[in-house]
């Protein structure tokens, strides 16, 4: 969300509060995500989701360990590739990035859908992989990251305010929230890279479902695993042979 300056009024401020506040705002429930452009600053709408995240894991330990050259060289190398594998999708809606998080919305009203965004989570498995591998040629230390999913209902609306240059489309609720707790873990309070809510779980199939191992002793439960791209995997085998 880029910033144009503009000085604050509260009076301003304050009409804006009472206006959103009194006004009969509209928030129909939707089983797809409508186009941007149907939003104002009194509307949403209720949508079903996908929403990943993926994140990396110790980043705070890496200023220590690289030049800052490198260490943008590393940065830009994982979001950029990451970003492009979620935005080759025809699912993906929306792609944000805060510091080294990358996350998506993705339109899943199908089972084949979900299906389709574990094979997108894959294919950023084997990327860190492939990419892990370039650095250690380098001489640099790999990275490793977690990535969490979950599907469910998100609130969809405009932010920002009339006049303003800011009015970005944002996302927030379940999905948006789940998906985030998942990532936390990743990685993390498991060993596995990734952590599925139980919903996005049970709308998997039969073969894929059984590529996770559910918590028992958490409340609320989740599934861990890895998946990969195999062609990836391939290509990288060959080349450390």
């Amino acid at each position: 969300m880029r910033k144009k300056f503009k000085i604050y009024d509260f009076n301003e401020s304050e009409k804006r509060i009472t206006e959103i506040l009194d006004s009969a705002s509209s928030f129909d429930e939707l089983n797809y995500i409508p186009d941007s452009d149907k939003l104002t600053f009194t509307n949403g709408y209720y949508v079903y989701c996908t929403s990943v995240f993926v994140d990396l894991r110790d980043s705070s330990k890496l200023p220590g360990i690289h030049q800052k050259r490198v260490l943008a060289k590393i940065y830009r190398a994982y979001i950029s590739e990451v970003v492009a594998i979620m935005n080759g999708f025809s699912e993906c809606r929306e792609v944000d990035i805060v510091g080294d998080c990358v996350s998506g919305i993705f339109e899943t009203p199908l089972t084949d859908n979900i299906e389709n965004i574990l094979g997108m989570i894959a294919n950023i498995n084997s990327l860190i992989s492939v990419l892990n591998y370039k650095l250690e040629k380098r001489g640099y230390t790999p990275i490793k990251i977690g990535i969490g999913a979950s599907y469910g209902r998100v609130l969809m609306i405009k932010a920002g305010y009339k006049g303003s240059a800011i009015n970005e489309v944002v996302y927030m609720g379940e999905a948006v929230n789940q998906a985030s707790k998942m990532c936390g873990l990743a990685n993390k309070a498991v060993s596995s890279p990734v952590v599925l809510t139980p919903v996005f779980h049970q709308n998997l199939s039969e073969e894929q479902r059984g590529w996770f191992t559910k918590s028992w002793y958490t409340d609320p439960s989740y599934y861990y695993g890895s998946v990969i791209n195999l062609e990836m995997d391939e290509w990288l085998a060959n080349k450390k042979k």
